[in-house]
């Protein structure tokens, strides 16, 4: 579940959107694909990216009223966010969708239309992206992206049952393989995952890759997302093998991708290899310096390996990340709220930060941030409520058990506890370096404290 969005933080929004509509910005640049102008003809794609989003950028500078020009570079910057996570890039992204829009209204400007709708699910605005979706569909009923985007939105709102019809109506009006059934598959993959069936997400996501490398040319970026995507489904279970395997072979298609290098650290240390998984999440934090996840992740490795200094200055980074959106609900709540539970920081102000979002955002990720969240303040009835939503649809993922029996725990349920904990342990035995111990720990004394600091945790 985690793994599915690296959930998250803006990028995880975006190499995932959520991971959540980084399908979506796939399909723009299938759609709309920057024109190669001579200079950018048979570059990588991020420099034929680059050299087409200084080509249209010249060009609204000389014809600011140009709504082509303008929608085509929102599909520039999109695209380099969904590279970079940056959020310099996706407010100039609406810049030029609203320049566009001024142009030529919506109803006779689709393009402007689906990037705004893009636009706000990179930036979390779930409600706006699912209403901008539902115009579209009125205006497109016969096309696929329309319910592509209405089904992206829904699913980060919680409406489970809505994102499916959604998707059902976009797998019946497009077509079988090409770049439409790599979008189709992703979803009801990541459907799949959430009601607990990977074997099903497994099948639906080797279908999608075959079908991306089956275009022509192959997109890398699609070829590699669907492979890290193949390795989180891996490593949800402890597969860590296959997940190492994966993820290499999307570095291996495009050596840029963050999540995989991210990820790669992640399996690394997972396997008992430290000094490597900091290495790689090096990596990757120098590509996406503002990843919360990320961050504390490489903070929590180094803290594992004696580094001290180095993981304070991580967690500190992480603070300095967060601040500026800690009381706006915006992308970087969930992730330092989760942050902050994990080590113990700031009980009562994450918990009503999680509170706060998921009242807008009613996800089983929200519930569960909710409730590992209100655990950590104490609230423990509060915690029940919670991770009761978090387990609806029968996701099977170690660290949603893993809460659910620490919150058991502090309910008084040992045998509950018991439970969860070991389906966490057995599911994914070392799906997070500190948090496994824990589990471990709380499993074998049959109790833990409400408040454990990575600093009394010890590797495994």
């Amino acid at each position: 579940m985690y793994g599915l969005k690296v959930k998250l933080t803006l990028i995880v929004a975006l190499a995932a959107l959520a991971l959540a509509g980084n399908a979506g910005l796939r399909w723009w640049a299938a759609r709309f694909p920057a024109r190669r102008t001579p200079a950018s003809a048979g570059l990588p794609d991020a420099q034929a990216n680059e050299q087409a989003l200084l080509f249209f950028a010249a060009r609204v500078r000389r014809a600011p009223d140009d709504h082509v020009a303008q929608n085509k570079l929102a599909g520039c910057y999109l695209q380099r966010v969904r590279e970079t996570g940056s959020q310099d890039d996706l407010a100039l992204a609406f810049r030029a969708t609203h320049a566009s829009l001024q142009s030529v209204p919506s109803v006779r400007n689709l393009s402007a239309l689906t990037a705004l709708t893009l636009e706000e699910q990179a930036s979390h605005a779930f409600a706006q992206a699912r209403d901008h979706a539902i115009e579209l569909s009125q205006l497109e009923p016969d096309r696929t992206t329309p319910y592509q985007l209405l089904g992206d939105a829904f699913l980060e709102l919680g409406e489970y049952d809505k994102a499916e019809a959604a998707f059902k109506k976009m797998a019946a009006l497009g077509g079988v393989g090409g770049v439409e059934g790599v979008e189709t598959e992703t979803r009801f993959a990541r459907l799949a995952l959430l009601h607990g069936d990977t074997t099903t997400a497994e099948r639906r996501l080797r279908t999608a890759l075959a079908f991306a490398r089956n275009l022509n040319p192959p997109p890398r970026e699609t070829v590699a997302w669907c492979h890290w995507q193949l390795g989180e489904t891996a490593f949800s279970t402890g597969d860590y093998a296959q997940a190492e395997e994966q993820y290499r072979d999307a570095l291996a298609v495009f050596p840029d991708h963050t999540p995989s290098l991210a990820s790669l650290g992640r399996v690394r240390a997972a396997r008992g290899d430290g000094n490597d998984a900091i290495a790689w999440y090096e990596q990757a934090v120098r590509r996406l310096p503002d990843n919360i996840a990320f961050v504390g992740a490489l903070g929590d490795l180094y803290h594992l390996a004696g580094n001290e200094k180095a993981a304070q200055a991580r967690y500190a980074r992480v603070e300095e990340i967060g601040w500026p959106d800690k009381n706006s609900g915006a992308v970087f709540d969930r992730p330092l709220a989760l942050f902050y539970a994990d080590h113990d920081l700031h009980a009562a102000e994450a918990y009503a930060n999680a509170a706060r979002v998921y009242k807008d955002r009613p996800d089983i990720v929200g519930a569960d941030i909710v409730a590992w969240t209100a655990f950590k303040a104490g609230k423990i009835a509060a915690a029940q409520k919670a991770i009761k939503a978090a387990l609806r649809l029968g996701t099977r993922d170690a660290r949603l058990f893993y809460h659910a029996g620490l919150i058991a725990l502090a309910a008084g349920d040992e045998k509950t506890a018991q439970t969860y904990l070991q389906r966490a342990l057995a599911l994914s035995p070392r799906f997070d370096p500190l948090q496994a111990a824990v589990a471990q720990r709380a499993l074998e004394a049959g109790k833990v404290a409400v408040s454990e600091s990575p600093g009394n945790v010890s590797p495994l």
